[in-house]
This record gives C-alpha cells, structure tokens and sequence, in this order.
C-alpha cells in the first residue's frame, strides 16, 4: 500500500520477486526485457517452427484445443486458428478488473516468456513490454476465469489488446485498442503457431493477486499489531502478557514478531505504568486484548505459508504445451490453479479473523461496563451524543461479510469443455474475493484506531511515545473527542490514513516495527 520507488524491472529467464510484481502493477515500473531471455524465446520458438513443418500433429501447432484437439488444422489455417482462439476466449463479462491485477497478469505472462519454455517468437514478448510501458490496460471483466487452463478469459482478453482488438484503458480514458497501438507506436501482432495458445494459458492472474495481498497484508498485519496495542493502551490494560519470554514457550515465529511489534509500540506508556503501580481491576485482560500476538502471528505465519507457494510459482515456466529444456512440446497440467487457490482461500480466512479480534476490541471501548471507566460509546456527552455506536455497526457489518468471503472458492468445481477440463481450481475467485476482504479488513483496523486513539486522549494520561506519534499524525486529518458530527469523514480519513501507510510510518518514526 505504500509507495515504492519506481524503476525499471528487467524480465529474464529467471523468476521476478514479488516486489518487482508491485512495482510494474501498481506503480507503473518499466520493463525490459534481458538479452538473455530473448535468445531463449528465440531458441524455443525455433522448436515450434520445425515441428509446425512435421507431418505428425502437435497439439496447439497443428491442432485444435481442448475438447477439439484430435482436428488437424491446414498450415494456410494456422494464422486464423491462433486468432480466433483469442478472440472466442476474450469473453469476459461484470464489472472491470482493476488495472493493477490486469497489469500484473501481462506481467507475469511477460516473465513466463522470457523463460523460453512457450515458443512464442520475441516479438510477442516485446509487444507486450511495450504495452506496459505505455501503460495500456485491457478492459477485463470479473467472471471468465475458472483458475484452470489458466485464467483463460482474462489472458485472453490481454492478447486481444497485443493484436490491436477489443478495449483498454490509457491514463484512465476507455479507447479502443487499435487507437491506443496507433498512438503509442506499437505494431499490433499477429500470432503464428502455438502463440495465441501460449498467451492464455497460466496462472498468471491468480498469481498476480497473489502477489499484491501478500504485500498489502504484511503492512496491515503490522497495522493490527499497532491498533492492538493502542487498544490495550486505551483501555487500561497490561502488556505483561506480551513478554518475550512467555512468546517463547509456544515458538510459533509470527506470535514472536507482533508480540514485539505490541512491546514496542507500549513501551514509556504512562497509561500503562500508572495502573500497573495501582493495581490493575482485572486479573486477566479479554482474549482480544491478551491473545492478540497469537491471532496476529498465525496470520503472519499464513503469509510466509503464501509467500512461499506465490515465490515457487513465481518460477515457474507454465504453458500447455510446454517446451522443454531439451526441445520437446510436452502436454501437463501445470496450468491447474490449485495451488494459488488454496493460498487465497487461505488468506482470506485470515483476514477475516484478524478482522473479527480487531471489531471485538473496539466493541469494548464502547460498552461502559466494560472499558474501565470511560464514557459510554465514549460519547462527549452520553444521552446526548452517540459518540462511536454506529461506527462500530460499520465494523460489525464488514466484518460479518468477510466471514461470508472466508468460505473458500477452491472447494468448488463446475466441468467445462465438454468433460475434458472436468476439475477446475476456482482460483481467480478466490483472488477477487479476497481483495474485497484486504480492503474490509483496512476499514476495520482504521475504526479501531480511531476509536483507540479517542479512549486514550478521554482517559487523559500520558500515552506511549509511539501511540502519541499515532494520534497526532490522525489529528492532521481528524478532530479529537467533542459533540457528535458526521462520522463517515472521520472514518474515511482514517481509512486513507491505514490504507497509505501513514499511521504505520507515524509509529515507525518513533520505533521499528517488523
């Protein structure tokens, strides 16, 4: 969520990181292609031209697809074969993808033709490079894609835009993209054997969306940590609990980083201080105060999990047919979504619980039996005023969504193409679905840490170094405590503020938090 120095991103043969797929898909990196990865799709694609001269049928050189693979296809045929495959595959219908996920995926289909494992001639890489560059985006919409096969609509929908057809975006402005080659001086392409094939079939959007929540999650995880401990904070709690040395009986590496992250943002609190000398009214603080490093930190443990499975297929050269590293067209099902999926699916779960302990912990500012003295739904005026009650039915009602989006999509299967693909991964549904999740979650913690911030400023003692950096970067963009006024800007200032990184960067200029 935060913004990352934009330079060039070079695609060779060997696999991007996550970060490059961030910077070319929200940032507008360029890209250019290694010299060493064009030899190699130069070398591959000599492979595709001997056997398109070969008597023997190969399939997607010489045949039809799917379902209708057994069709010898005439060699006069074979330019219109790769045509039509793209344009019957570009059909794609809802609401448009955002332009990041659409960049990410000609990214990532980019970098699996710098491998040399597709066959497609350079200059269809370097047609699509220069695409990004100019910063033409298809026009994609949400359904089409059953995560196997590859995200077949949506790379489809991508290969029509590199030959000159169908709609895109530049700069926001919807144009055709003929227009939109013509001006940036792009030749449109068109597709010999195998490359229509080869353009359509990966991962690459599951991938894509892969690779942005893993970054988004890692700073909302550490905003969690930080909302967390102003809410402790506020409510007079005790950080005993968050002590290196009980986080390490049970070693779990991501219950150790928020747990530290907690320490820190508490450290030199006087709220703390002054009721651990008095005598603190409760023997135990409520689980989502006390366990919060362990819900945190599984969470972070689920993205090193996702990490993981994202940097593998990162690496990947997925195609069907592939070519291999000693010159044979080999059919496989590495095409299949299962594994992106299940990460997805995996981490919309947590999402939905990191978001769940969050509105738990606003909840009990609010109720004043239970938020150690201070005013009911710590209005200024109880009675009179409202205070936060209905923000935190906001954060009930996000909340109660992403447990409905936490139910996996990679569990269900519909066949298509006549029973020959009769199990698909569901994957691209799993990535839109927890994008809408990673964005209810931000709202969720952005609510709490308003309300956090206003029950340590009502308490009137002397908040952490790191929490008073917190509060006072929120008071740039919203009022403190005071009679009731229209709420939803509040919320919507925080909201930016969480989903910018700048209350996180706010604590971060006091401390170091991981």
């Amino acid at each position: 969520m935060n913004l990352a120095p934009v330079t060039a991103v070079t695609i060779g043969v060997g696999p991007l990181s996550i970060a490059n797929v961030v910077a070319v898909a929200r940032h507008s990196a360029p890209v250019k292609l290694d010299p060493g990865a064009l030899e190699a799709i130069a070398t591959s694609r000599a492979v595709i031209d001997a056997l398109a001269h070969d008597v023997r049928p190969h399939y997607g050189v010489s045949t039809g697809f799917g379902a209708l693979a057994t069709k010898h296809i005439a060699p006069e045929q074979r330019v219109q074969l790769q045509r039509s495959l793209v344009r019957s595959h570009a059909a794609s219908s809802g609401a448009e993808i955002d332009a990041e996920v659409v960049r990410a995926t000609m990214l990532l289909r980019l970098s699996t033709m710098a491998t040399g494992r597709t066959g497609v001639r350079p200059i269809v890489a370097e047609t699509y490079a220069a695409l990004l560059n100019a910063g033409i985006t298809p026009i994609v919409g949400e359904y089409g894609s059953l995560g196997c096969s590859g995200d077949l609509a949506p790379l489809a929908h991508c290969a029509l835009a590199a030959m000159g057809e169908g709609d895109v975006r530049v700069a926001g402005e919807l144009l055709p993209a003929s227009a939109a080659l013509r001006a940036a001086g792009i030749a449109p392409v068109v597709l010999h054997e195998k490359e229509g094939l080869a353009l359509i079939n990966g991962t690459d959007g599951m991938l894509g969306m892969l690779s942005l929540a893993i970054t988004d999650l890692r700073a909302l995880l550490t905003t969690a940590d930080l909302a967390a401990a102003l809410s402790v904070e506020g409510l007079a709690g005790t950080d005993r609990v968050f002590a290196d040395d009980l986080q390490q009986l049970r070693p779990h590496p991501g219950q150790s980083r928020s747990a530290a992250n907690m320490r820190a943002v508490l450290a030199g609190s006087g709220t703390i201080a002054a009721h651990a000398s008095n005598g603190f009214t409760r023997v135990q603080d409520a689980y989502s105060l006390r366990c919060a490093p362990q819900v945190h930190g599984a969470a972070r443990d689920t993205v090193e999990h996702t990490t993981m499975v994202a940097q593998r297929e990162l690496a990947s050269a997925i195609d069907n047919p592939v070519v291999t590293l000693d010159g044979r067209l080999e059919s496989n099902g590495n095409f299949h979504g299962a594994p992106v999926g299940y990460a997805l699916d995996f981490l919309a779960i947590v999402s939905a619980d990191v978001a769940s302990m969050s509105e738990r912990r606003t909840d009990r500012f609010l109720d004043s039996n239970r938020n150690g003295g201070l005013n009911a739904f710590l209005a200024g005026d109880p009675g009179v005023d409202s205070g936060h009650m209905i923000a935190q039915y906001t954060q009930a009602g996000i909340v109660s969504e992403l447990k409905r989006l936490a139910a996996p999509a990679s569990v269900d299967s519909i066949p298509t193409s006549a029973m020959q693909e009769d199990h698909v991964s569901m994957g691209w549904s799993a990535g839109l679905k927890l994008r809408r999740s990673i964005d209810g979650l931000s709202r969720v913690l952005a609510i709490e840490l308003l309300t956090a911030a206003r029950g340590i400023e009502m308490r009137g003692e002397s908040p952490s170094p790191v929490s008073a950096a917190v509060i006072n970067s929120l008071r740039e963009r919203v009022p403190g405590a005071g009679p009731d006024r229209y709420l939803a800007p509040d919320i919507a200032a925080s909201v930016d503020l969480v989903q910018s990184g700048a209350l996180l960067a706010a604590a971060r200029s006091v401390t170091d938090l991981t």
